[in-house]
């Protein structure tokens, strides 16, 4: 059981729940690159990318609890340094400046939880722990699924979106996710739906 703390830790852990929630208003920037307007947020890529986590991990025969955590956490730090697509990434040593914004943001927390979720980022960046690989699986494929939303919402430069990560899938249920979303309709769970309901 973890104990309950002074002020301060009791602070530092509702500061971090108010950073969090300032990702529901940090918008994803690649897509505005191609001209989506009011793209997905950071926090609505996190929570698909968080479920997502959760099914390959079960694919995969691995506990999926480290890999939920992992994609929740994945983009914690942009509450601070905001989310960089890919040119900028480009200018900026984006890594060094997530894993300092990360580490400041848990500093307050109680032991427990601060060595717990700093373990956990450590693995999802090094990428030598299968719930690491995993995480990055998800949220990668995350990004597929939505670049194929927004191409059949008529936006067809999202397709590359789709296309650009396969390559850096390494797990087999991710590969065959991402196979069988080029023959996937965006909108069939819910044209489904509506023929029930005839």
């Amino acid at each position: 059981m973890i104990k309950r703390g002074g002020r301060n830790t009791l602070d530092s852990i509702l500061n971090l729940m108010g950073e969090a929630g300032v990702l529901k208003s940090v918008r994803r920037s690649g897509w505005w690159m191609i001209g989506i307007k009011n793209g997905e947020s950071v926090a609505e890529h996190s929570f698909r990318a968080a479920l997502l986590g959760y099914v390959l991990a079960k694919m995969e025969g691995v506990d999926p609890y480290p890999v939920v955590m992992m994609s929740l956490l994945n983009d914690l730090h942009e509450a601070r340094i905001n989310d960089l697509h890919k040119v900028g990434h480009r200018y900026i040593d984006f890594p060094a400046a997530e894993k300092k914004a990360s580490a400041e943001q848990l500093a307050g927390l109680p032991a427990p939880v601060r060595q717990e979720l700093t373990r956990w980022m450590k693995d999802l960046f090094d990428q030598k722990t299968r719930a690491g690989v995993i995480a990055r699986d998800a949220d990668l494929l995350e990004c597929m699924i939505q670049g194929k939303e927004y191409a059949d919402q008529g936006h067809p430069r999202a397709i590359e979106w789709m296309k650009r990560p396969v390559h850096l899938l390494r797990t087999k249920s991710a590969k065959g996710l991402a196979k069988a979303l080029k023959q996937w309709k965006s909108d069939d769970w819910w044209q489904h739906l509506v023929t029930l309901a005839r």
